[in-house]
């Protein structure tokens, strides 16, 4: 198979993954977005075989993938945000802080608010309430109808007041 052809395989296989992922089958988005990667790795399908698997519970694996795929792209925002998200579900706030500075600071990022509110939940957990208001309102600057950006920086204004 030629290079394009492997390309188009491995974005055919990736939106199947996706699809059934969606779906909630994600056993089959695991095989499937394994099948993409095999045809040709990308940033985008390590970072969403991270996804899936967190959705099943295996955030190690998880964070795994999202280490792949910056190894693949560093300049990729969303595999640093997602490392940030799954140590914060772990309990390591601390640790997810650093991944999620970096996600602020990626280039190629279509989401730039969620590292922003990541951030804040992260620092609301260490009571760092200054800073994850900042965080917060961020985040809402970047994305002004953001309602668990809202609902989070309003509780922070409110307990500070």
């Amino acid at each position: 198979m030629g290079g394009t052809d492997t390309l188009a395989l491995a974005a055919r296989l990736f939106h199947e993954a996706f699809a059934a992922q969606m779906r909630g089958r994600l056993d089959e988005a695991v095989q499937l977005y394994r099948r993409s990667l095999d045809a040709f790795p990308t940033a985008e399908a390590h970072t969403f075989l991270g996804w899936t698997y967190s959705f099943q519970g295996l955030l190690d694996e998880a964070i795994g993938e999202c280490r792949k795929a910056i190894a693949v792209d560093p300049a990729f925002g969303n595999p640093y945000n997602d490392i940030g998200a799954y140590l914060f579900e772990l309990g390591r706030y601390e640790e997810a802080i650093p991944w999620l500075e970096k996600a602020k600071r990626a280039p190629r990022y279509d989401a730039p608010h969620y590292p922003r509110f990541n951030l804040g939940r992260a620092y609301v957990a260490l009571e760092m309430y200054s800073r994850a208001l900042a965080e917060f309102e961020e985040a809402l600057a970047l994305q002004p109808d953001f309602p668990a950006a809202q609902h989070a920086a309003s509780a922070i204004r409110r307990q500070l007041n």
